[in-house]
């Protein structure tokens, strides 16, 4: 029986090595971690991501050839493919600070793989890591190896948080890259034998380490390219009169751009998109490559301005101010169908206006109080490290609370902050909302998920992102 073991039980190890399980009953999988209660999750009833489908995959192989350890070195010791999905967050300090990813938790994996390893091991990166991070991985094994080998292939994940389980088992491509020696190619045919028992095999793409390494980097500097892109018309659109989602339909019609990633909105969020650009822009201005390190800072750039254009076009249109002013905010997943809170746009509009020391009543589906109030106070990059290492800055607890329903979160409420496309927030009784909160009542819908003339006619002043401004805003400043 093959063994596989992956290190790391987060977004990416857990659902991928479920569906590597439930595809392949004969094969032994293994998902260790040293967060005990992260395990526990993982074993229990309530499991630690939301992710639709994903409790019955689990459930399906759970304790037959799917199991979840806190014990690392006695699984990595065994397992004939080792998946390394530890953090690769932005480092907050010392060199390449606020761009560089910080490797520190790779480099400890892979020394403590050196170190307990008895038997030829195949070593896959899973995370998504900078360009030569194989090499670097390579060469601690290597000098570490007591004559055992190792192979490091790169296999980049491609999941989109909401659709995890469609994309695991119907993917686009599997990326597998290797290297180009007798020993690296049979290693590449070693795991694109376990993606071939459910990806047919023209899917699965076969190519040198660094092509696969740089390939995720691209791929999510370019879908978020084509979100600041359309943000960005946003903001020329609400300045001729021009409807946004009338242009994205208009362009997305010509074949040779297509229509996704063409939803303007508060900004993009996740985990991958901002950290990957900031990485790439490093390695560019590491090589030498000016240009094209600030055409994709840029790309960052217009994504902040949308965050504090909304912001500022909340404030302005309620008189300049929200001190002491109750606003709902609907939605605090970066995404729907996610409890990911992962660089949300959210964090940064409620940030601004309890800046401005507004009250916040928040209501999402699926995130907890406690994860809002450690958004809210965690400094920006220390998100992605274990939380018992995060510093937190003063909590902003005291102006928040936390609802359960959209409708609580509203009442008495001066204004409605729409930040996640939850499907339920539009068919929402907004007549009964109207007439619960303070007049004038405001609506700033950052998805494009309400009807804005239905929602005029109620008596509401809507703001919704590249729409024809309502008179109201149209004469206010668009940024501050």
């Amino acid at each position: 029986m093959v063994k596989i073991c992956c290190i790391g039980a987060g977004y990416v190890g857990g659902p991928t090595m479920a569906m590597i399980a439930y595809k392949c009953p004969d094969i032994q999988v293994v998902v260790v971690d040293i967060s005990v209660p992260r395990i526990n999750a993982w074993n229990s009833d309530r499991l630690p991501i939301f992710e639709p489908g994903l409790d019955e995959v689990v459930t399906s192989c759970r304790d037959k050839n799917l199991f979840f350890s806190t014990d690392v070195e006695a699984h990595v010791a065994e397992a004939d493919i080792i998946f390394v999905s530890v953090n690769t967050p932005t480092k907050t300090r010392g060199l390449g600070a606020g761009k560089a990813a910080d490797l520190t938790y790779w480099e400890s994996a892979a020394r403590m793989i050196a170190d307990v390893a008895k038997s030829d091991k195949i070593v896959v990166e899973k995370s998504t890591v900078p360009v030569k991070t194989a090499e670097a991985i390579e060469k601690i094994l290597t000098h570490n190896s007591k004559g055992i080998n190792f192979q490091i292939l790169s296999n980049p994940e491609f999941l989109a948080e909401g659709t995890a389980i469609e994309d695991l088992t119907n993917p686009d491509r599997v990326l597998i890259g290797g290297r180009e020696t007798p020993e690296g190619q049979k290693a590449v045919a070693a795991l694109k034998a376990v993606y071939a028992r459910w990806v047919p095999e023209d899917q699965i793409i076969t190519m040198n380490l660094w092509s696969a390494e740089l390939s995720k980097l691209a791929a999510n500097a370019f879908l978020a390219q084509r979100i600041s892109s359309i943000n960005a018309m946003s903001a020329l659109c609400e300045a001729t009169g021009a409807d946004v989602s009338e242009v994205a339909y208009a362009i997305g019609k010509d074949t040779r751009i297509g229509g996704r990633f063409l939803n303007a909105s508060v900004g993009f969020g996740g985990s991958c998109f901002q950290k990957d650009i900031l990485n790439l822009v490093y390695i560019c201005e590491c090589n030498g490559l000016t240009e094209v390190a600030n055409y994709w800072r840029q790309v960052v750039q217009i994504n902040d301005y949308q965050k504090a254009r909304f912001v500022n076009r909340m404030v302005s249109s309620m008189f300049n101010t929200v001190s002491g002013k109750k606003i709902a905010i609907l939605g605090f997943a970066f995404k729907k169908d996610t409890g990911d809170t992962r660089e949300t746009p959210a964090i940064d509009v409620c940030d601004g206006l309890l800046g401005d020391k507004a009250e916040l009543s928040i209501y999402d589906p699926q995130v907890t109080e406690d994860q809002i109030g450690r958004d809210l106070a965690t400094h920006k990059f220390d998100w992605d490290h274990p939380q018992h290492l995060v510093p937190t800055g003063p909590t902003a607890k005291k102006n928040v609370t936390l609802t359960s329903s959209a409708y609580e979160a509203a009442m008495g409420a001066h204004g409605v902050c729409i930040l996640t496309e939850w499907d339920e927030f539009k068919t929402l009784d907004y007549q009964k909302i109207y007439n619960g909160m303070e007049k004038p009542a405001f609506i700033f819908d950052g998805r494009n998920v309400i009807h804005v003339e239905a929602l005029r006619k109620i008596g509401f002043i809507v703001y919704s992102v590249g729409k024809p401004l309502d008179a109201w805003i149209k004469d206010l400043p668009a940024a501050a």
